[in-house]
């Protein structure tokens, strides 16, 4: 059965205006440089979203970062050698970052940078959905804040989350679920679980059209439709492949369709065209009837981040000045945000080894 809790209706969430960083070749050179030199004086390593700039994620791998998912992210820091993780993307990676790398300086370009999944679903609104329902499991999304991660019992990547939700419904489990409620519909279709959904939803995700992706397959039937699990029902109905940021970038690279329309954040195209150079790539329409533009699949926190403000950051902490845009966390929120990070990581190691998967 899937259920809306009744009292948090569906969150407006205000994005701010969409302005992305533009550099002329010197400029850009010269930044690059002068960060490269930044990073090396203070052992630091950049690891960037795939929907950030294709100038941070050239970067990144240019220095010897990674361009991944959230969590891939947070595992490469926390691998890494480097004192410093620099991370590109949105708040909660950061936050994602620091919970699993305590003893790291984390630093983002951007301490605004946020997004509409986690602003939807404060910490203290969610602590009073779950004391609403003791009787079941609270799993969270991994776009949500170090303090609601910490109230979860599980969190969960869009990759992971379907194999997660049908474990825990094999046990027996009833759950409430935060905070997309697209994602969570979806993965309550396919695992038949019993879910409390919150409402929350992504700005660039929600707003795919399912009338006018079926009029642009029409013009590309042989293309093959990647679609994000946080879109709508509707969306996802048209998709030959629905999934995590990672397994649309595999898609690509691996399906032999000559053409590919994508639902997600138009940012993932830099690293899709890396892996396929010679696909084309085609963006999912955004726009309902009578619009003015096809698409404007970009997140407006995401484009925050650039080259000028990383710079500014370092250059903030060079000389072992105490710079600023750094993360904290209370020790006691980390704490209990990491336990329930580390429920998703066992599981997929349990996984990776063909083990029984863990308890709840």
């Amino acid at each position: 059965m899937n259920t809306v809790f009744p009292v948090p209706l569906k969150p407006v969430i205000q994005p701010p205006a969409m302005v992305e960083e533009t550099l002329g070749v010197e400029e850009r050179v010269t930044l690059k440089a002068r960060i490269k030199t930044l990073m090396a004086q203070q052992d630091a390593v950049l690891v960037a979203h795939y929907y950030t700039s294709a100038d941070l994620q050239d970067l990144a791998e240019e220095t010897g970062g990674c361009v991944s998912d959230s969590l891939e992210m947070a595992r490469f820091g926390h691998a890494h050698p480097a004192k410093t993780l620099i991370v590109a993307g949105v708040k909660f990676m950061g936050e994602t970052a620091k919970i699993l790398n305590p003893e790291k300086r984390v630093v983002m370009p951007d301490l605004q940078a946020d997004c509409s999944l986690d602003l939807a679903c404060p910490a203290d609104e969610f602590a009073a959905f779950c004391d609403a329902h003791p009787d079941r499991l609270s799993v969270v999304y991994a776009n949500t804040s170090a303090a609601v991660k910490a109230r979860a019992d599980w969190v969960v990547t869009s990759g992971i989350a379907a194999r997660i939700v049908k474990h825990l419904h094999r046990q027996g489990h009833k759950l409430l679920w935060a905070p997309d409620r697209h994602l969570g519909d979806y993965v309550q279709r396919i695992s038949g679980a019993d879910m409390l959904l919150w409402q929350g939803s992504c700005v660039v995700h929600e707003a795919f059209k399912a009338e006018a992706l079926k009029k642009l397959h029409l013009d590309y039937p042989n293309a093959a439709v990647l679609v994000h699990p946080e879109s709508p029902e509707s969306v996802i109905a048209l998709a030959d492949v629905v999934g995590s940021t990672t397994q649309l970038i595999e898609a690509v690279r691996t399906l032999p369709n000559p053409e590919f329309i994508v639902a997600t954040d138009n940012g993932i195209f830099h690293k899709m065209r890396a892996v396929a150079s010679g696909k084309i790539l085609l963006e999912a329409p955004t726009a309902g009837e009578g619009a003015t533009c096809t698409s404007c699949a970009h997140c407006p926190w995401m484009a925050m981040n650039g080259l000028r403000k990383l710079a500014a950051v370092l250059e903030s902490s060079e000389g072992g000045k105490n710079g600023g845009n750094e993360i904290h966390i209370e020790e006691s929120i980390r704490a209990r945000a990491r336990l329930s990070i580390q429920k998703m990581l066992d599981f997929a190691a349990a996984e990776k080894a063909g083990q029984p998967p863990l308890g709840d």
